[in-house]
């Protein structure tokens, strides 16, 4: 947990940290505290890089071992398509 809040911060994390923060404040001061679990949120995703802050956008990167990446010896497949008279 620990690197992952140390590690890999962007601009966009950064952004999202900070408004996320401004957005809080803002909140607290007027007493709006379904705003403040909004910013919250926000900068949770900055702190924390889940979800868009983290640059992906999606859960993660998948790598395919050799038995999973697709073959040069692949055939092509053609089909006749068939109608009902």
């Amino acid at each position: 947990m620990k690197e992952r809040v140390m590690t890999g911060w962007t601009f966009t994390r950064g952004l999202y940290l900070l408004m996320g923060i401004v957005i809080m404040v803002q909140s607290l001061m007027a007493k709006q505290m379904m705003g403040v679990v909004f910013g919250g949120y926000f900068a949770s995703m900055g702190l924390f890089a889940f979800g868009c802050a983290s640059g992906s956008c999606f859960g993660g990167v998948r790598k395919m071992s050799n038995s999973q990446k697709p073959s040069e010896d692949t055939i092509d497949v053609d089909f006749e398509e068939v109608k009902k008279k």
